[in-house]
């Protein structure tokens, strides 16, 4: 079989399409206000102010993936690509072929109207194939083009390959590194937009109060470098005092200001700085020279937050939504 594009294709989030995909022969996408989309200019742009007449309450940084998935659905897809659809109620992995061209079908679907007639040529269990093939077809897209694992797709519908077992699947490492790269720019990017300014040092406090001290925010405006006070005991005047300055930019901090943080700590108090970007290696010297001042990085507040994240209020995982899940661990081979 020659080299040909793979794309990937979900049938909504709950699977609500599987019997049209399947039974009907048909893979589809929704969007139904956006009505027959080949009335539209064949260029993006188009597309993109079409989806936004169409769905106003969409943001603005929605508009152009979701246009693009249509774009593509029209324009990009043809008759003869391959297409992937990994069904979640039954796990399998169905592969098939294109066989025709965009039909706007509403009478055969409501909802998902936008269609393409395919051919299903196999279905697999997801074990024969590798976590990260499954890691690529798990894309949150809807529908999406199947690029680094293509070779594999393809050699599994024609036979060639085996299961690969846990203990050889060397892509479970790079596929659990993924997740924890996503899961920590996802953070870093939630409280840099939801939370910058001032209430950046309200989240901290109540971090640090779930961690278990008592706080007092500075108000907004000037503060003399001072956001928080932390202490332990209720009325703040037991040692050790520390004083937090926290910084919601992405930018690395300098020596200059953690300078001054450290400047405005008394005898027997402590300083923290806690930045969602980092410090640079000047300001880490200088901190590391002194044993009452601690900086705190974004790596460093996502482990903070992830520890305590169930003792969060319900407005911060509102706010930064996570949910807990196990994941394969990676034990290092010994030597022999």
């Amino acid at each position: 079989m020659e080299k040909q594009t793979i794309w990937g294709i979900h049938a909504g989030r709950a699977g609500e399409a599987k019997n049209l995909f399947l039974k009907e022969k048909r893979i589809a996408i929704g969007w139904p206000e956006m009505g027959d989309l080949s009335k539209f200019k064949p260029d993006r742009e188009a597309y993109k102010k079409a989806l936004a007449q169409a769905y106003p309450k969409t943001k603005e940084g929605a508009i152009p993936v979701k246009a693009g998935i249509l774009f593509r659905f029209i324009h990009e897809m043809d008759i003869g690509d391959l297409v992937i659809y990994p069904s979640k109620d039954d796990r399998m992995v169905h592969i098939g072929q294109i066989t025709g061209s965009y039909e706007y079908a509403p009478q055969i679907s409501s909802h998902y109207c936008n269609q393409r007639t395919v051919n299903w040529l196999e279905s697999f269990p997801r074990t024969k194939f590798s976590q990260g093939a499954l890691y690529e077809i798990g894309s949150a897209m809807t529908l999406f083009q199947v690029k680094n694992y293509a070779d594999e797709f393809i050699a599994v519908l024609e036979g060639k390959t085996t299961p690969v077992s846990t203990s050889e699947d060397e892509t479970v490492a790079f596929v659990i590194e993924d997740i924890q790269q996503t899961t920590n720019d996802f953070i870093i990017k939630t409280l840099s937009q939801e939370l910058k300014g001032h209430p950046f040092a309200d989240f901290v406090a109540h971090l640090l109060e779930k961690i278990g001290y008592h706080t007092r925010v500075s108000p907004p405006g000037p503060d003399g470098g001072i956001d928080i006070v932390a202490h332990k005991d209720v009325l703040g005047f037991e040692p050790p005092i520390i004083k937090v300055q926290v910084k919601s930019s992405d930018q690395n901090i300098g020596r200059p200001e953690v300078s001054q943080l450290f400047g405005s700590i008394g005898e027997k108090e402590f300083g923290l700085f806690v930045a969602l970007g980092g410090f640079t290696n000047q300001a880490i010297s200088f901190a590391a020279s002194k044993t009452n001042l601690r900086l705190i990085d974004g790596e460093a507040l996502i482990d903070l937050i992830l520890n305590h994240y169930e003792k969060l209020d319900s407005r911060y995982k509102g706010i930064l939504p996570l949910k807990q899940v196990y994941i394969p661990e990676i034990i290092p081979e010994q030597d022999d």
